[in-house]
């Protein structure tokens, strides 16, 4: 991996399976701007790492509707119990890992979707068409799970392989509060390897990918300052492990884009639709055209918490 207009950030080394010696560990290239080197990362190594893309009041902004959130001031999220007053935002985000779809109640996660310095790199990987169809937010406090080995195109098939992640780091992450770990280049492939259920108290319920051409050894910790965001193929093999810092959190905002052209074959495909036809339609146009349009949209997808295995999985 090429490290191109790279600075380096710190954080503390914590005893996991993935640790590798500092002298032996690629760092992660920060690209201070959206130029040919970002993209060209993206396309070989499967992510690259834009700083700076929000601003300081900007996460600050989006990290106070986290605490609203959390607390069930913006509506209903399933799997959120109203706070007391006595709580304090602190304690009420430490009860979640995550929210699936909080751009459906905060005006504030719903606007960075169409983050400029986002949406510019995006035009570039994926093209002048953009849709969106998650939003994710990660709490993460101190003791709380990472995600085992998996690819975003698991869970979100597109028709044309355009999956691309948006990562926004709402706090400093770092090895010891559970950053992402990526496998360079593993997308290139564009194979979804077989996957299994994992017991591995280090991650949340999601299933874990396995039985691929990458070992552990060559993973790469995404150790990233708040503000900047990491985007990443749908294809790549990444994961995190958890937060084993003494307090504090890992908030991160994922989005997940795709390009409008293709169809979104996501969920159950309906009782006498072709599958060839099937296209989930609860999305939105961040950029460009959406040449289905004519089908129109829904909004059916509620905010949701996920597992995290102290609370069960639903399996």
């Amino acid at each position: 991996m090429s490290v191109i207009e790279s600075t380096s950030v710190s954080g503390a080394a914590a005893p996991h399976a993935l640790q590798t010696p500092a002298a032996n560990r690629t760092q992660v290239g920060l690209h201070e701007t959206i130029s040919d080197a970002l993209i060209e990362q993206i396309r070989e190594d499967g992510y690259g790492v834009l700083v700076d893309a929000l601003t300081p009041d900007e996460v600050a902004e989006i990290n106070a509707d986290v605490a609203r959130l959390c607390r069930g001031e913006l509506g209903e999220v399933h799997g959120v119990t109203p706070a007391s007053p006595d709580e304090s935002d602190e304690d009420v985000m430490r009860k979640y890992l995550c929210i699936h779809f909080p751009n459906k109640l905060s005006e504030v996660i719903a606007r960075s979707l169409h983050h400029p310095r986002v949406v510019e790199v995006l035009t570039k990987v994926i093209g002048p068409n953009v849709k969106c169809m998650q939003s994710m937010l990660f709490m993460k406090a101190e003791g709380k799970p990472g995600q085992a080995w998996h690819q975003d195109e698991f869970f979100i098939p597109t028709r044309d392989r355009s999956l691309t992640a948006a990562w926004i780091a709402l706090d400093d992450a770092t090895i010891e509060n559970g950053c992402l770990w990526v496998l360079p280049g593993s997308h290139k492939r564009g194979v979804i390897y077989p996957d299994r259920e994992q017991d591995d108290e280090r991650f949340d319920c999601t299933v874990e990918a396995y039985d691929f051409p990458h070992r552990d050894e060559d993973a790469v910790p995404v150790e990233i300052p708040a503000g900047a965001v990491v985007i990443f193929n749908g294809y790549l093999l990444h994961r995190s492990l958890p937060n084993t810092g003494r307090h504090g959190f890992r908030r991160a905002l994922a989005n997940h884009y795709m390009s409008a052209e293709s169809l979104l074959p996501w969920h159950q495909v309906p009782e006498g639709v072709h599958v060839a036809k099937w296209d989930w339609r609860d999305i939105v146009l961040v950029t460009g055209e959406d040449p289905y349009a004519y089908k129109g949209t829904i909004d059916v997808a509620r905010p949701s918490v996920r597992s995290d295995k102290k609370s069960g999985c639903d399996r």
